[in-house]
């Protein structure tokens, strides 16, 4: 299938329940965060991975919703999986705000506050069955649940060496 190019609304949708949180964090960051020791690697690819997912989200046209095809549960599934990034952040904020709850996991699900956003993503690749959409979120995920999972090894690392 072609991918077309145009507008869509689902793809704003999502930037937008990714971006109000987020913008919330910058002025709660938890404590003891320091992003200097971050792999530049992994924020190489986080970066190209946001700019990528930002666009294709944003140009590559959504499909028909109705009349509703068996395919629609794909987009079911990614907003529910933003309904749980929502869920996370509400847990984040109401918490000390430490960097075990910033990198804490949610229903088993490891990082939450990373993973769950871009799972969210992949299934709106899917449902778009979108290539271009799909690789930007590869790459995103790979620099920033990458990320995350070594906020959580040092974390832990140093809460170990501390008790």
């Amino acid at each position: 299938m072609r991918e077309s190019l145009g507008f869509s609304w689902a793809g704003l949708a999502f930037l937008l329940a990714l971006l109000a949180p987020n913008l919330l964090w910058t002025r709660y960051r938890p404590r003891g965060y320091d992003p200097s020791g971050e792999s530049r690697v992994l924020l190489a690819l986080e970066r190209v991975g946001q700019a990528w997912v930002t666009c294709a989200a944003l140009v590559l046209r959504d499909p028909p919703l109705l009349p509703w095809r068996a395919r629609c549960w794909w987009l079911a599934g990614a907003a529910a999986l933003m309904l749980l990034y929502e869920c996370w952040w509400l847990r984040y904020f109401r918490s000390p705000r430490t960097m075990a709850d910033f990198t804490a996991p949610l229903l088993g699900i490891p990082v939450a506050g990373a993973s769950l956003p871009v799972a969210a993503f992949f299934l709106l690749a899917v449902w778009r069955r979108s290539i271009l959409l799909a690789a930007g979120v590869v790459i995103l995920g790979v620099g920033h649940i990458g990320i995350h999972l070594c906020h959580r090894r040092e974390f832990t690392a140093a809460s170990k060496g501390g008790a």
